[in-house]
């Protein structure tokens, strides 16, 4: 930040902090202790910028006042355990802070209007404040929590049969009382709740509800997931419709579905997934043209043929927005007779595909392409484990696949290719080791293993981001509604924060600040690849980027350096992909202005809807690794391991072991010294050894605690023996000190017994 952007955001703070009082420019300058008549010159600037932005107001006497902003704007409440919060009302612009007296016992996911009592700074880093001063909707209609009875006595006196509290940080604080009808949980059982009563004056800390139904008890295999599942508000069971829907769909192509359509069955199409993969999407198949170049073709299950506009399957798959992939199951989108069935592109059997063909250049250029209904027949189900065994030079593998080797190897070829298309424009490519937890019969965490992604992984993942650019791009240029996949520039306060840090590294960014592009930022993370400070600058990186969503606008893939993009090559699995589909299909068609209406009024309610289910599912997938990382180790505790710094906090450092699971070392457990937080190098900084704490750093940690209720694994730094030995000598004085204190003080305070004799 530039030194006179710096001043205008440090005066503009003393308005923000004081909103009602009124400042003369020699105030201002002394609050800031600036010193000489070009100092105050400087002031004077800042304070005309800032009215002529309307930030701030001067009367008639040459006071300035902020601006008033009496803005109410209406968005959702997203809470923090700490009884504060933020209010999300843009996908762009930045929350809304609300400070805990400003709540208005408004619950986390509640739809809420909000006043802004302070703007946001737009030549700083703070974001705006404000209260809530209604709620318009309950977002927590259900949840689910653990059941404690009250006695007989409570019951008979308060009519209630006890209360359920959620596991969940956010609503953990509050007690969800059940009025003796219905049904009768017992202890511990984990009851699904539907809330008749929120949070009020009177009654700030607690809610009403029914008990709907019992998951079991807490300690019941199953339960503990399933919780998880009901708490992100994610549908297990399919509704009768939609079943007898997927019933009636048969489970084999008909001739009069082959009507319209391009038999490709001659084509060597192949399905390359992982090892446990029961639903196939996408089969791929690849030769070179007599020209030199390659054609690629990807066909795409189709999904849309089945599951129709409108109808039961379909809406319940739009509630859903998405599969959900846990630890030990699978919640799909579309049942399993269809998912893993009819719309599934199983080997040896025909089925309904679109398919994009694309004609790629040796430089990797797209130099025509065709989207077409077809027919295929996949040849083979491979494997991304095989197949990198055959790339590598598996000579079993190599025989027993001998006519599929020479198009795989092309395959690689031109996978090294697109990549090198990607890098040279800009795309970022974030490496991070993928972990799996492995469960036994009863749904126990049992071992993490780390899963590696070979050239099998990466040339299907190269595959489907050619063909969803080709899609999102034809569509573009046909200048038709369509729904594209969008992620937007990073904040640029943050960018900024991350150049800085990079600039430490000794990695300067060639570049402006206000035109940030994806090469800037993956130049840091190339020149970092393979030293100590790579975690850091992927770690902030990963920071500043703005979260991709589903937008009827097409705004580009940042990450990937991607002009056009969207979802095409997943039907089975994200709804976004269902409708890319129905519109390809409708367009082909019809491409009346009445079709383009109708698009245009609905995609941008589904977009919103795509983008708050993933969030949902994801939220649900994290939870329930934590919780099963956190199952496995708590049966290590004690045990020593490696790890690397992941984060700093004001609070703590967080660990990341060489599985990937994540502890917190708190500021508390750190014994050794008294530490502080510097904000400008991530670290914690010991007062007296000045020992630093920092990302990236490797450090050695002891197992300590590992609550699975709470999802929360905690270490402690395990310190060279010297270093020890001298915590443990003051350890001992200050007890020594503390057992003397309370003597004395017994002493003091003690009488003699009277002695008759």
């Amino acid at each position: 930040m530039a030194v006179e952007d710096k001043l205008i955001s440090e005066t503009l703070e003393i308005f923000r902090n004081n909103p009602e009082k009124k400042y003369d420019p020699e105030q201002i300058n002394d609050i800031l202790r600036m010193n000489g008549a070009q100092a105050f010159k400087k002031i004077v600037k800042s304070l005309a910028i800032l009215e002529g932005e309307g930030k701030i107001n001067v009367n008639s006497s040459g006071r300035f006042k902020l601006a008033p902003t009496d803005q109410i704007v209406e968005g959702e409440f997203r809470a923090n355990e700490k009884g504060f919060g933020f209010v999300r009302y843009d996908e762009t612009d930045p929350d809304i802070f609300i400070a805990k007296p400003n709540v208005l016992h408004a619950i986390n996911g509640d739809e809420v209007k909000v006043k802004i009592t302070k703007p946001a700074n737009p030549w700083g880093s703070k974001g705006p404040e404000g209260e809530i001063v209604e709620i318009v909707s309950h977002g927590l209609t259900e949840l689910v929590g653990e059941f404690q009875p009250y006695s007989d006595i409570q019951v008979k006196k308060t009519g209630m049969l006890g209360y359920v509290q959620s596991h969940e940080k956010k609503i953990s604080g509050y007690r969800i009382f059940i009025p003796d009808e219905g049904l009768h949980p017992q202890l511990g059982d984990m009851v699904k709740v539907s809330l008749t009563r929120y949070p009020s004056k009177e009654l700030p800390q607690s809610m009403e509800g029914v008990a709907e139904t019992i998951l079991g008890n807490k300690n019941d295999p199953g339960v503990d997931i399933l919780t998880i599942v009901y708490d992100n508000d994610i549908h297990v069971d399919f509704p009768d419709d939609a079943i007898m829907q997927s019933e009636k769909i048969p489970d084999t192509v008909t001739d009069e579905e082959r009507k319209g359509r391009v038999d490709i069955t001659d084509q060597v199409m192949v399905t390359i997934d992982g090892d446990d993969s029961k639903d196939f999407d996408d089969a791929v198949t690849l030769w070179k043209m007599d020209n030199g170049n390659y054609h690629l073709g990807v066909a795409i299950a189709d999904v849309s043929h089945y599951v129709t506009e409108g109808s039961p399957l379909d809406q319940e798959a739009y509630t859903r927005g998405t599969s959900t992939y846990l630890t030990d199951r699978v919640i799909p989108m579309i049942p399993f007779r269809l998912s893993n069935g009819i719309c599934s592109l199983n080997p040896g059997v025909d089925r309904l595909s679109l398919t994009c063909d694309m004609e790629i250049d040796p430089d990797g250029n797209i130099v025509s392409h065709e989207i077409y209904p077809s027919i295929i027949n996949s040849h083979a189900r491979l494997t991304y484990s095989n197949v990198n065994k055959i790339l590598d030079g598996d000579e079993e593998l190599i025989e027993d696949n001998s006519k599929l080797v020479p198009m795989l190897n092309e395959m690689s070829e031109l996978h090294s290719i697109l990549y090198k298309k990607r890098h040279d424009r800009g795309a970022i490519d974030f490496e991070e080791p993928e972990a799996k937890t492995i469960v036994d019969e009863n749904g126990k965490a049992i071992d993490i293993q780390i899963r590696e992604r070979g050239i099998s992984e990466r040339m299907i993942e190269s595959f489907m981001l050619a063909a969803n650019e080709t899609v999102a791009e034809h569509y573009k240029k046909m200048h038709l509604p369509f729904l594209y996949r969008v992620h937007e520039k990073p904040d640029e306060e943050k960018v900024k924060n991350f150049f800085e840090i990079a600039s430490t590294f000794g990695v300067q960014v060639q570049g402006s600040l206000k035109n940030v592009t994806p090469k800037m930022l993956q130049e840091v993370i190339t020149k970092t690849q393979g030293t100590p400070e790579e975690l850091v600058t992927t770690t902030m990186l990963l920071r500043s980027m703005q979260q991709a969503r589903y937008s009827e606008e097409p705004l580009g893939h940042f990450g990937l350096a991607a002009e056009f993009y969207t979802h095409f090559t997943s039907p089975i699995r994200r709804y976004p992909d269902l409708v890319v589909h129905r519109m390809i299909h409708q367009y082909a068609n019809d491409k009346s202005e009445s079709i383009q209406e109708k698009w245009s009024e609905q995609l941008p309610e589904i977009g919103q809807h795509s983008s708050s289910r993933e969030r949902h599912s994801i939220d649900a997938e994290r939870a329930v690794n934590d919780l099963k990382r956190t199952e496995y180790m708590e049966e290590n505790v004690g045990e020593v391991y490696d790890g690397v710094v992941g984060s700093v906090t004001s609070f703590g450092i967080f660990v990341t072991l060489e599985n990937t699971v994540e502890g917190l070392v708190h500021i508390s457990n750190m014994q050794d010294d008294f530490y502080e937080y510097d904000e400008k190098q991530l670290a914690l900084i010991g007062k007296r050894t000045h020992k630093i704490y920092k990302i990236g750093q490797p450090i050695k940690v002891k197992l300590i605690r590992a609550d699975v209720e709470q999802r929360k694994i905690d270490f402690e730094v395990v310190l060279p023996p010297e270093e020890q030995a001298k915590v443990d000598e003051l350890k001992k004085k200050n007890a020594a000190r503390r057992h003397g204190g309370n003597k004395h003080r017994n002493n003091r305070g003690s009488k003699k017994p009277f002695n008759k004799h």
